[in-house]
């Protein structure tokens, strides 16, 4: 048993905090996403009504991202509105096939403010990265909300240089119940261990964790548990692959839906695995079409 496991999966509703933001692509397209953002759209097609809290800009780009989330469904009370800064932008090129991230500094996602946050859930989870952290602003509403809603936190490491540092990481991984890293990641963080598996105990030795899962790209994911417990996935098959963009999102968004519904981690880890594999098939991390989430509602039976 989970010694974070959550309530109810009727009563559980997850609290999302980060950026949004539009990522530009080279052949001109612009399609919205932004970490949390995708894995707050997920969750609301798999009909779990994520509180999505960041913001945007008073401009056309805010616009978009105020329609999308209606069409979609999404509540609007976390999404705040500035006049200051704009809506945010990631210009992406790719590498040898994998993307590389030119993120605009100061955009309205850099300031979500304390003194408009909503009325937060009684219980469930709170997902952050640590991007959303690299400015104080909204580094300042993280820390209000982490003292007070008192949910198990889940945390997806997404380190962009030069937006963070060891002290920040730090910070953000005290009292982590669930992390989610990539073996360059975990590298990163621990630069004083040579070995993973000595990473990974450094780490449960360290945090409060409940479950550390290490994605492997092409080659699956790993997780471990603070029982001991050592779980591996892989892909079923070779997906057509469009872009990479987003299926780490796509991953974590299905690791908080097993979390929320009480799934065993086994399962949890293969459906994430399959949901990540349909998404490399898309341009962009995220899709508008309801057939393609009603595949999985059908599959995992969510109905």
């Amino acid at each position: 048993m989970d010694r974070y496991a959550l309530a109810s999966a009727t009563s559980s509703r997850p609290i999302i905090f980060g950026e949004v933001l539009f990522d530009r692509f080279p052949d001109g397209t612009a399609i919205l996403g932004g970490a949390p953002f995708n894995v707050a759209w997920h969750l609301q097609a798999f009909g779990l009504k994520p509180l999505f809290i960041s913001s945007v800009g008073t401009d056309s780009l805010g616009e978009q991202v105020h329609h999308a989330m209606q069409e979609w469904g999404m509540d609007l009370s976390g999404l705040q509105t500035d006049r200051h800064y704009p809506t945010g932008v990631v210009d992406v090129s790719f590498r040898q096939g994998e993307p590389q991230y030119h993120i605009v500094p100061d955009s309205a996602w850099d300031y979500i403010r304390p003194d408009g946050l909503p009325v937060l859930p009684t219980d469930g989870l709170l997902y952050h990265g640590s991007l959303a952290l690299r400015q104080v602003v909204s580094r300042t509403s993280w820390q209000w909300l982490k003292e007070q809603t008192r949910v198990p936190r889940f945390i997806d490491i997404n380190l962009r240089e030069p937006w963070w540092d060891r002290e920040t990481i730090g910070d953000l991984l005290a009292g982590v119940h669930w992390l989610k890293i990539n073996g360059d990641e975990l590298a990163q963080i621990v630069p004083q261990l040579s070995d993973t598996e000595i990473r990974i105990l450094h780490l449960f030795a360290t945090l409060p964790l409940a479950w550390l899962i290490v994605t492997q790209g092409e080659a699956g994911a790993l997780a471990f548990s603070a029982q001991g417990e050592r779980l591996q996935v892989r892909p079923e098959q070779v997906m057509q692959v469009v872009d990479t963009v987003g299926a780490g999102d796509a991953f974590s968004s299905v690791l908080i839906m097993g979390l929320l519904k009480g799934w065993p981690m086994e399962q949890t880890l293969r459906c994430a695995q399959q949901f990540a594999g349909a998404v490399v098939g898309l341009r962009g991390a995220t899709s508008r079409d309801r057939n393609f989430y009603q595949t999985f509602i059908e599959k995992w039976q969510l109905t």
